[in-house]
């Protein structure tokens, strides 16, 4: 299975993980916040649609292993974290949970995590929708390649390698990959 994204459309880039299981620690590294933190961002969850949905971000936290923040994210990683808030648009535990990324009301962005059973093994596609340009793809796609590599590493009791300098790697091969227009 190939890790890294692929355009599933103009504005959506898919991933595809197959994962340690059982499904319902999958789900619960996806819902649960201090699962969560672990490789993506702590924070409250209301699982059903329209439900309050806060992440704060700590990358730096993600590895035991320490590097400076990049200046282009220094921003996103002061000491404080980054935080972001959405809303639950579909939730079917433990198989489905879709939620808004970022942007206006109404304009923003739609993650979607789907789990099936793969035997002692699940699979994660990550779909992340409405992407309005071709720079946030590329950070999208280099964000969430890195995260997910995180989540492979914590369900399989492996350390996940730092986060920034894997970041600044596989944003660099997304721009090779991913076409211009």
């Amino acid at each position: 299975m190939d890790q890294y994204g692929i355009l599933a459309a103009a504005d959506t880039v898919r991933f595809e993980r197959l994962l340690p299981g059982p499904i319902d620690r999958v789900w619960a590294f996806l819902t649960e916040s201090d699962k969560r933190a672990s490789w993506l961002a702590s924070g409250p969850m209301d699982l059903h649609a329209g439900g309050r949905v806060e992440l704060l971000f700590r990358n730096s936290d993600l590895s035991p292993t320490q590097e400076a923040v990049p200046d282009k994210y220094r921003q996103y990683d002061d000491g404080n974290g980054a935080k972001l808030v959405a809303r639950v648009t579909r939730c079917e535990p433990p198989r489905l949970l879709s939620h808004t990324w970022s942007g206006e009301p109404g304009l923003e962005s739609e993650v979607t995590y789907e789990l099936t059973a793969k035997g002692d093994k699940v699979l994660l596609v990550l779909t992340h929708r409405r992407l309005g340009s071709r720079t946030e793809m590329l950070s999208v796609s280099g964000g969430w390649h890195t995260h997910l590599d995180i989540l492979a590493a914590r369900l399989s009791d492996d350390v996940p390698a730092p986060f920034w300098s894997t970041y600044g790697r596989l944003e660099a091969e997304y721009d090779r990959r991913l076409p211009a227009s």
